[in-house]
């Protein structure tokens, strides 16, 4: 079996099994074959179910055979980020205390893809909590970037993108609160789409069952085709078993039928964050095509509000989340807080209290300044139909497992400080917008570089397809040397 078949979208083989051009055992043991030939390099499928997978794969020949209603990705193996839950696998979140924390049944999204015809072949590496650009663990050890196995894939869905740009695997999920969908997708020339808030549930990612759905964060698709993040995505999104009583989800479609429809603001870069050259060179790049095309194209739109503080809020948001399940002890802000009702009752209940109650207050008050933000994309959406910006100040970067306060990140020969390439995902984050990561080929060190295209509210459809007709005029993703 060629392994240009390793390389197709989901959609074209979810089509060769249904037509039976292909069998869905055939396709499942080839990308067991790779993943057993290529990934000791790489280190992205770390958690295998080889066995469950032909067994599955085997059900949905027999369900072809017998000309059963199929799904949307019969047949199609896919692997899924380990801080998904999966019947009989652990899910860790990259922290060693939890490598024996195994579920005995499927999480809703497993279940969602299982349904829509999916076959898993197991989970991919993530870092620590889910908190660093680079994946790497003690359970797992440390997944590379097949264009460049001395640099990261990114984080935290660092092992999803290595797996899809490997040829691992047809399809994956990740999740997103700090870029974590979209800079791996970058980092590894693959798509990734950040959902709206709230769209896609939580539910089925998490370290144990009952967790309420965080504020920023959200589940998504990855993929090696843009048509495939809009059939994953409908496969995730919609409401929970409690929710579906009272509402349903209906996205609208793209909106548009060509490039030249649109009107298109660029921002290529920020004193935020300053990308490098070569990035910013490759957003007006994308402008320069659109402009062709016939797209209104502007790179001095901007929507109403002060870039540092809309920062600030999302650092404010982002760090209560972060440090939802720290203890008072771990957290700075409870100890300023814990210190100023040490002469009341200085019980550790009730500083915990107290400190948790000024912090919702702070939460509440952060929240008020994201809604002025949000109302200000609103208005930006009535006049421009997307943003196309940066995901990351640099193409991906180099190992380095040094404590994260020694570690920094050069931009064109300058230090700069190893966080700020976030800004970038957290414009987009802390206003539940969507967007997507496409790649546009490589940079001069034969690294991807990756934008965002980024949407309206529930304008997901809208996105995808921007990046879906970008990538037939710029060129989608081409397989890595060697793999």
């Amino acid at each position: 079996m060629s392994d240009e078949l390793a390389f197709s979208s989901a959609t074209e083989l979810a089509k060769k099994i249904s037509d039976k051009q292909i069998s869905s055992v055939e396709l499942t043991q080839h990308f067991i074959e790779r993943i057993e030939r290529l990934d000791d390099a790489v280190n992205a499928v770390v958690v295998r179910t080889f066995d469950r997978a032909l067994d599955d794969a085997a059900a949905s020949d027999a369900a072809v055979a017998k000309g059963e209603a199929l799904g949307p990705l019969h047949g199609v193996p896919m692997t899924i980020k380990e801080s998904y839950v999966m019947q009989d696998t652990p899910s860790t979140w990259g922290i060693p205390a939890y490598k024996d924390n195994v579920s005995a049944t499927d999480g809703l999204a497993v279940q969602r893809f299982r349904q829509a015809g999916a076959v898993f072949l197991g989970k991919t590496n993530v870092p620590i909590d889910l908190a660093d650009f680079q994946s790497y663990n003690d359970i797992y050890g440390t997944t590379n970037n097949p264009w460049n196995l001395e640099h990261v894939p990114g984080g935290s869905s660092g092992g999803s993108a290595a797996s899809l740009a490997a040829g691992f695997a047809a399809l994956e999920a990740g999740s997103d609160i700090g870029g974590s969908i979209r800079t791996p997708a970058h980092f590894c020339g693959v798509f990734g789409h950040k959902p709206t808030w709230g769209i896609v549930p939580q539910q089925g990612h998490e370290l144990f069952p009952g967790v309420p759905d965080s504020d920023l964060s959200v589940c998504g698709p990855m993929a090696r085709d843009a048509a495939d993040l809009a059939t994953a995505l409908d496969v995730m999104a919609g409401p929970t078993e409690r929710e579906a009583i009272g509402w349903q989800l209906d996205l609208p479609n793209p909106g548009f039928s060509n490039l030249s429809d649109l009107r298109v603001a660029v921002w290529s870069s920020d004193e935020m964050a300053p990308v490098s050259a070569e990035t910013a060179g490759r957003v007006s790049n994308v402008a320069d095509r659109l402009a062709a095309l016939g797209a209104t194209v502007s790179d001095t739109a901007r929507p109403d509000f002060d870039v540092r503080s809309a920062h600030m809020t999302y650092q404010s948001l982002l760090t209560a989340v972060m440090s939802s399940a720290q203890p008072a002890e771990r957290v700075p802000e409870m100890q300023g807080f814990a210190a100023a009702f040490a002469d009341d009752d200085s019980s550790s209940e009730a500083v915990n209290a107290r400190a948790a109650v000024m912090l919702h207050r702070d939460w509440i008050r952060h929240n008020f300044r994201r809604e002025r933000v949000r109302r200000a994309w609103d208005e930006f959406f009535k006049e421009w139909d997307v943003l196309i910006c940066p995901q990351f100040t640099v193409p991906a970067i180099q190992h380095d497992h040094r404590p994260m306060s020694e570690r920094s990140i050069e931009v064109d020969g300058d230090v700069r400080p190893y966080f700020e390439p976030i800004f970038w995902a957290g414009l987009i984050i802390a206003s539940y917008l969507p967007s997507t990561v496409f790649p546009t080929g490589v940079s001069s060190s034969g690294l991807p570089i990756g934008l965002q295209a980024v949407s309206g509210p529930y304008r997901d459809h809208q996105s995808i397809e921007v990046a879906r007709l970008l990538s037939q005029e710029i060129g989608g993703f081409t397989p890595p040397p060697g793999f």
